[in-house]
């Protein structure tokens, strides 16, 4: 009778590393939370009628759900259940649309009593899951027609969903997935089609659409003649061609649906906000205060910050939502150029090591799932420091596991730690 492998013990199996930087960003958040309602004057940081006591609260109900996912469910449960999991979702994103009341342009919030919850932050965990499990079957190729549109309308249908409860942020996220679908063999063409598609977007409403022709014309010409003069076979050459082609048609339906998506399927205060960010107008006391306000207190800082408490920004309130979309501009007021320094660097540990540890997962649901996690993670950073600077328009969407909000911490914690669970079932034997 074979001998069983001992079990390595939590100290061995668990990346102490992803939850110390999870613990720190989490924790940094909650006081930072405190900083921005503190002119509120609650009593104390645990005080349970403003946001800073009531995410106390949230961070309670975020580590039991860490002991859930990592000590009462089994790993493999995970993958068992992710596609009844993925239609149950879809089918509250529907459901609120109908349900739900208008919340600041948008109908995504399902309201249980004292509570709101928001449906599509739990699409990202569900979503996620199903795209490891499909893309880690045997077999399962992006080449494949069949494997490239099952994945892509698997991330299209929740993106779809989103954008008709008008929350374009969330659905924004899904974006990232490409990165996750680039490091499992699709094209890089796509990541350059993607970039093209944002420049044009860009060029067309700054300027004129034939410039924006101009522009697609010179990278097409580009593209086919320098791949024409390397490539010697025919058959090559009438790919290459044909890539060409496909490529400089998408440009042109890019240049022309600017308009369509500009005035038809964004919002009044969207369209605001983007001519704005793009220099087309000026509205520093209108659409563009918040970020004005943003950009005077992340400015104010200096290298290292006013103090804990200081900020004459942040306890005065002149920057609006600065609990939650503009948490990050209480750490560059009170913090400083170090403090700011210091967050990144935890996201950045925290994703590196994320991404590290999917790399070296010898099942690829683990691996898939990983990066899903990572790019879920980059791509509400990147938009929501981006929106706090000025370089990316305001779009509401919170800094994960650092702004105030349950919903959002809630899924951030499951989300890492069913991948640190995933994990440790790999090195508990080895």
């Amino acid at each position: 009778m074979a001998k069983q492998t001992p079990d390595r013990g939590l100290r061995k199996s668990l990346d102490w590393r992803i939850i110390a930087c999870y613990l720190a960003i989490m924790l940094f958040g909650w006081l930072n939370i405190y900083a921005a309602v503190r002119s509120a004057e609650p009593s104390s940081i645990f005080d349970f009628s403003c946001n800073s006591g009531k995410q106390a609260l949230w961070i309670a109900g975020a580590l039991l759900i860490d002991v859930l996912v990592l000590f009462i469910l089994k790993a493999y449960f995970w993958e068992s259940v992710c596609r009844p999991a993925y239609a149950v979702v879809m089918l509250l994103l529907v459901l609120v649309i109908f349900m739900s009341s208008n919340v600041k342009g948008s109908h995504s919030w399902f309201s249980l009593g004292p509570v709101n919850f928001q449906p599509a932050e739990l699409s990202k965990i569900t979503t996620s899951l199903l795209l490891a499990s499909i893309m880690s079957k045997p077999g399962f190729s992006l080449a494949s027609r069949k494997g490239f549109w099952t994945v892509a309308i698997t991330i299209i249908i929740p993106m779809l969903i989103i954008v008709a409860e008008s929350e374009t942020g969330s659905a924004l996220v899904y974006v990232g997935s490409i990165f996750v679908l680039y490091r499992e063999g699709l094209s890089g063409w796509w990541l350059a089609l993607l970039g093209m598609a944002i420049l044009l977007f860009i060029v067309t409403l700054k300027t004129r659409w034939w410039v924006s022709l101009i522009l697609v014309a010179a990278l097409g010409g580009f593209y086919l003649v320098h791949y024409l003069r390397r490539t010697g076979s025919v058959r090559l050459r009438r790919a290459v061609l044909l890539r060409g082609i496909a490529g400089i048609a998408a440009g042109v339906a890019m240049i022309f649906a600017t308009d369509f998506i500009f005035s038809r399927v964004l919002q009044d205060h969207q369209r605001g906000r983007i001519e704005v960010l793009l220099g087309m107008k000026e509205d520093p006391m209108g659409l563009g205060y918040n970020v004005h306000q943003s950009l005077i207190a992340i400015g104010s800082g200096g290298a290292f910050g006013k103090g804990y408490l200081q900020g004459t920004q942040t306890t005065f309130g002149f920057v609006p939502e600065q609990s939650t979309d503009f948490i990050f501009c209480t750490v560059g007021e009170e913090w400083g150029f170090a403090g700011s320094l210091l967050v990144l660097a935890l996201y950045g540990l925290l994703i590196f090591f994320i991404i590290s540890d999917a790399e070296k997962a010898r099942n690829s649901f683990t691996r898939i799932y990983g990066y899903c996690v990572a790019a879920c993670l980059s791509m509400h950073l990147f938009i929501n420091i981006g929106m706090t600077v000025g370089l990316m328009p305001v779009i509401g969407i919170p800094l994960p596991l650092f702004s105030y909000g349950g919903s959002s911490l809630w899924t951030f914690s499951a989300m890492i730690f069913i991948f640190i669970a995933l994990d440790r079932q790999e090195k508990k034997y080895f």
